[in-house]
């Protein structure tokens, strides 16, 4: 039994799942399932003595998830699902419930209690059914079930189980293993159902809806308490016609075949009949008399009755894409319907802004606008023979340039059009031209582009895709960086330098500064920044401190830095003394790293300070409303450690660590500051 059968019971329902976990994700998205993700932000705190078995533990967590993203989507998401599955997936073993482990410790004691030994994992799945009435108050069913798959696992030396934790791969999953993965190396056998034990039970779950759409019959004369949400959080009751219940005892059990072979001549674990339950005030579940098919067959005919009214009404129906996504669609062909012409525009402009995007990374790569600086007036076979590619390719990237107001085109009589550069080119694409933009162009290119093609799976995920896009962790991107290939580390360096040498003015004459003498631009990498500084504060000498490995390769940048107020310190500004100064800076810093290390570094700069020091600040500030700009916004998905925050965000986090915020400025640059002294 597969769930195509049931999917075209549920075309045109907004289903949610209550999980961001990318494994239940991919299970029902290749079973067929559309669907929208809604991450729970049910704290899973349950005091797990209260309950009489595991199950019920799993069971109930479940239940909560969904039940809190089912009543938090009518206010929040300004939506009313019809469907909502919440999961919960636990190991027990020995009597102990087993989740995800809180640090490496936690994972070798929970892999070390299962080694040699047979457990359980179970996972409870509850499926929240949403009755939104005429008053916009909703009524909520809910069906809940369990799943238990036993797991043997081989007798594991330390060193195979510290080798397995090293590999980060248990942190995130039920018990500290993942069997589709690196964990599976550590299984013996499996008796039950194999993605129950990856996260989610699908044939049980498939048998549920097919109970609930396929094998019901109608009937009006019973009636079943629903419960809906009133204003102070409590619930209130309502009732809802029912049919009376048509199923088996026997229907929700079904036998299954070991994964890998059946040690015992034992029964299969067990899997419970799902049950439905209504929610009382204090939000505890009871059982009720009926079955979970017949209520939501009661379900299904008034969500197509209402489908039928919104027709009737000319509104707008939701559809949903292979990966839930929610669409709009209208269904009327009234005049009036028709689309703006700049809302049109809106959304094509942006459907096509990765494609305007690679043109320029490609026409910069290509070094198409620094042959057209010092040889204006080629045309397209010129520069195809000059940057050895086709003259088509060529002609198609020079026309693109033109339509974007990179380049013009100058027609003349008889002969092909020929290109030369716009200001705009001259002025930020040029690799010697004095705001070049290009290093960082070409960072945005080799590094930004493949972390943001694979964007789905780090929303999913919550994570940056360092390793789908390059093959390696953040650390070993980090180290291949600033500790292996000389020509990474000076991309990287040249990037830096590009866009501190854009910024900097605008961040370097933000304040008056006289008051300070000495400054350390912390994290400074080329000196670009410090540069600045030096240049609007004729009385101020900078001190630039970054890593020992990017101060030696500086020298490449030194040419445009011969103030003999400018030095370079080597160190690590997380384990090395501070160098001492009036003033720090902290430039384009903090939104990449995690809270704990943030805290390190201010601690450390605050130690530093004496009453009266600054602290200079330069992000990009996110409007209070987390509304705008959309650099900062659009930057916060590559999925750094860090946080992208707004101006207020910053002077809380700096007054933790006794900085008082005198100044705010947001500038005309990329980049806005403030200013802080030590009390």
């Amino acid at each position: 039994m597969v769930l195509n059968p049931v999917i075209s019971k549920l075309a045109g329902k907004l289903v949610v799942l209550a999980s961001a976990s990318p494994r239940r994700l991919e299970i029902l998205s290749n079973a067929g399932l559309r669907f929208e993700v809604v991450p729970s932000w049910f704290k899973e705190t349950l005091d797990k003595g209260l309950f009489k078995a595991p199950h019920e533990y799993a069971v109930e967590t479940a239940k909560q998830k969904a039940l809190e993203v089912a009543r938090r989507m009518p206010f929040k998401h300004l939506k009313t699902p019809d469907i909502v599955i919440g999961a919960d997936t636990i190991v027990t073993v020995d009597g102990m419930i087993l989740e995800k482990p809180v640090d490496k410790d936690d994972a070798y004691r929970m892999l070390s209690s299962l080694s040699g030994k047979e457990h359980s994992v179970f996972t409870g799945v509850a499926i929240v059914l949403c009755h939104e009435k005429e008053n916009e108050e909703v009524d909520y069913q809910l069906i809940e079930f369990y799943e238990e798959t036993k797991v043997k696992f081989a007798d594991l030396s330390d060193d195979m189980l510290w080798e397995y934790i090293n590999s980060g791969e248990p942190m995130d999953k039920a018990g500290g293993y993942g069997i589709q993965a690196l964990g599976g190396m550590l299984v013996e056998y499996v008796y039950g159902d194999f993605l129950n034990v990856v996260g989610f039970p699908l044939n049980h779950f498939c048998k549920q809806l097919d109970r609930i759409y396929n094998r019901c019959t109608s009937s009006s004369d019973q009636q079943t308490e629903s419960i809906r949400p009133s204003h102070n959080g409590t619930h209130a009751t309502s009732a809802l016609t029912q049919p009376p219940p048509k199923l088996s005892a026997q229907s929700s059990h079904s036998p299954s075949s070991p994964a890998k072979h059946n040690p015992t001549s034992g029964s299969r674990p067990n899997s419970s009949a799902a049950s439905l339950h209504e929610v009382d005030r204090n939000g505890s579940a009871n059982e009720a008399d009926g079955s979970c098919c017949t209520l939501v067959n009661s379900l299904s005919k008034h969500t197509e009755d209402r489908e039928a009214n919104l027709r009737d009404s000319e509104n707008t129906l939701p559809l949903m894409t292979s990966r839930g996504q929610v669409i709009e669609l209208n269904v009327t062909e009234q005049e009036d319907s028709e689309p703006k012409k700049e809302d049109l525009q809106q959304i094509v402009d942006l459907m096509d802004g990765f494609k305007a995007s690679k043109a320029l990374f490609t026409a910069s790569k290509m070094c198409v606008f620094d042959l057209l600086q010092s040889r204006p007036g080629l045309d397209a076979a010129q520069v195809a023979q000059e940057i050895k590619a086709s003259v088509k390719g060529t002609q198609c990237l020079l026309e693109a340039c033109v339509s974007l107001g990179l380049l013009r085109s100058k027609e003349r009589p008889c002969k092909k059009p020929v290109f030369e550069n716009t200001n705009l080119a001259s002025c930020f694409l040029l690799t010697d031209a004095p705001c070049s933009l290009r290093g960082y162009i070409q960072h945005c290119n080799d590094t930004v582009w493949p972390l943001f093609s694979h964007l789905e799976s780090a929303v999913w995920e919550g994570a940056n895709q360092r390793e789908k896009a390059f093959g390696k962790t953040s650390t070993d991107m980090f180290q291949d960086t600033f500790h292996k290939r000389q020509e990474v580390q000076l991309r990287f360096m040249n990037a830096m330098h590009s866009i501190a040498k854009v910024t900097g003015q605008a961040v370097a004459t933000a304040f008056d500064l006289s008051r300070f003498k000495t400054a350390c631009d912390l994290g400074g990498c080329t000196g670009a920044m410090a540069y600045e500084f030096t240049k609007a504060h004729p009385g101020l000498s900078v001190t630039v401190f970054d890593l020992p490995a990017v101060v030696e390769m500086s020298e490449h940048f030194h040419p445009l830095h011969t103030d003999n107020r400018m030095s370079f310190v080597g160190g690590d500004f997380f384990k090395d003394e501070l160098p001492k100064a009036d003033l720090y800076v902290l430039a384009r810093i903090l939104h990449d790293w995690p809270d704990e290390k943030v805290h390190i570094l201010l601690s450390k700069i605050a130690d530093a300070c004496s009453p009266g020091c600054g602290l200079l600040l330069s992000e990009i500030f996110l409007d209070e409303d987390r509304g705008g700009p959309r650099r900062g916004l659009l930057q916060a998905l590559s999925m750094s450690e860090g946080s992208q925050r707004s101006a207020t965000e910053y002077g809380l986090l700096l007054k933790s660590h006794g900085f008082t915020t005198v100044h705010v400025r947001h500038t005309d640059s990329l980049l806005d500051a403030i200013l802080c002294i030590k009390a």
